[in-house]
């Protein structure tokens, strides 16, 4: 069997000659021990694995069928115990610095003050919640689980894409992906002390239990979901069963005295934390949407009042629009008064008028997104695109300029993959989780998202993207 390596960007197992890097000899030599045949056995197992355990995700818009089985590549990627050393740290910082940000822009807003954020990107954006001023989460934690996103350069160096600090998803692929490569190829973990994953639904119980409101000893935890038919269900069950939550959705729940209840056959029963995965608009039709049926009438009085946690908190998303983005390392240095551990890409600002001309000069050779947008949807990959597409875009872009950002195309490192045929390099990009409630805790290890398509750049599941387990080193490699 082939294994080719990468001829552009930073492969992460094979060197720039294409010899094998030593931290990938032992995971090269194992899979090099077993011929096609047995692959290709194995890879079926693998398969049927994931279609008997449910591991699905839902694809919008498909005449095919609501759900899909979540592909997953069974060459693992390793990090060494100083790489992620570095990466938690980074993550720690970001999170704290974030969490910050948003305390002061909901109570006293010193930041803006300052003017170390312009007012109009906060203000005019979707995502601040006017009607949340003045309100402060328990231990004034707004973003209880956080997913960044991480690129490494052609260095190898590793570098922040985007903060998801809403409903950051992805971590029961984490887990069950580690779960399934054991099952299937016990054999690789013989050569490689790999720090664990599974114990992060009782981390996130744990962080959930302890941003409860005062007085709650023994808080009633509940799983808020849209339903069977939202992209993350399969997420949403599985944290839900983990955690010996109860899995709820918006008409299970009533508001009475400024109290959140769960509908049982027992009766009403007090509910003290929402892990909510519904986006702020729907929470509350009394306040947001007034069509949602999604949401529970009262929630955000009851919230307000702090009867009860709802976490990621509602409004925490601004710390995540793309617009913001640019200044995170300037908020690091205004609440930490320190340089930022990781890096970030150099991004221009569809409502700044000279980076939308920029934009509109190099739109073929830059990455546009919507400040709002996630996914991969509303993406334009200018490298990749025909004219035509790039036309079209243009017209969308001059529309609504401040609804964009802007960013070079930054190399993605590269990572063998089971192709079927042999191994070949395909893109990833990797989702560390952070949780925070008495401290902050970095999962080690991740989501890796894997571009399966030879020379694509999008790694999203709903865009044709798989998942590779993540190696965290308990110590490096001699």
């Amino acid at each position: 069997m082939e294994w080719r390596h990468a001829s552009d960007g930073f492969d992460e197992a094979f060197s720039p000659a294409g010899d094998v890097r030593s931290l990938y000899q032992a995971l090269v030599q194992s899979f090099e021990s077993l011929d096609k045949v047995e692959l290709e056995r194995r890879e079926q197992l693998q398969s049927m694995s994931l279609i008997n355990q449910g591991i699905t995700f839902t694809l919008y818009g498909e005449d095919e069928g609501v759900e899909r089985v979540f592909p997953f590549d069974f060459v693992p990627r390793i990090i060494t115990a100083g790489e992620w050393d570095t990466i938690e740290r980074g993550v720690v910082q970001r999170v704290t610095a974030l969490n910050l940000f948003l305390a002061d822009l909901y109570t006293d807003q010193h930041c803006l003050r300052e003017q170390l954020v312009p007012h109009d990107l906060v203000f005019q954006g979707d995502e601040f919640l006017r009607e949340l001023i003045g309100t402060r989460p328990r231990h004034g934690i707004f973003t209880h689980v956080v997913g960044t996103d991480l690129l490494r350069d052609d260095d190898g160096q590793f570098v922040v894409l985007e903060d998801n600090c809403r409903n950051p998803s992805g971590v029961s692929y984490v887990l069950e992906n580690r779960n399934l490569l054991f099952r299937v190829f016990p054999e690789l973990f013989n050569q490689y002390g790999v720090r664990p994953v599974e114990r992060y639904p009782q981390m996130l119980r744990e962080i959930l239990r302890f941003t409860a409101p005062r007085g709650r000893e023994n808080p009633v935890i509940a799983v808020l979901t849209p339903g069977i038919y939202n992209s993350a269900y399969f997420e949403h069950s599985f944290l839900a069963r983990e955690m010996g939550a109860p899995l709820v959705e918006g008409r299970d729940l009533i508001v009475e005295d400024d109290q959140v209840f769960m509908r049982t056959t027992r009766g009403k029963q007090r509910v003290d934390v929402l892990y909510r995965r519904i986006d702020d608009t729907w929470l509350d039709p009394v306040v947001f949407e007034d069509q949602s049926t999604l949401g529970i009438p009262g929630l955000m009085h009851a919230f307000r009042q702090g009867n009860v946690t709802i976490a990621n908190a509602p409004g925490s998303g601004v710390a995540d629009n793309k617009a913001i983005y640019p200044w995170i390392p300037d908020v690091i240095r205004f609440f930490l008064d320190e340089d930022p551990i990781l890096p970030q890409v150099r991004t221009y600002i569809g409502r700044k008028p000279d980076d939308a001309s920029y934009i509109r000069d190099h739109l073929d050779e830059l990455v546009v997104k919507l400040c709002g947008g996630a996914g991969g949807y509303g993406m334009l990959v200018g490298p990749t695109s025909t004219k035509k597409e790039l036309a079209d875009f243009l017209e969308r872009f001059d529309a609504a300029p401040w609804d964009y950002i802007a960013q070079p195309l930054v190399e993605f490192s590269h990572h063998p993959t089971w192709t079927g045929d042999g191994f070949e390099p395909r893109r990833v990009d990797l989702r560390p989780f952070a949780l925070y409630g008495d401290g902050i805790q970095v999962l080690p290890g991740g989501l890796t998202r894997v571009a399966l398509e030879a020379g694509s750049y999008v790694v999203n599941s709903s865009q044709g993207g798989g998942s590779k387990d993540t190696w965290v080193l308990v110590e490096d490699q001699p």
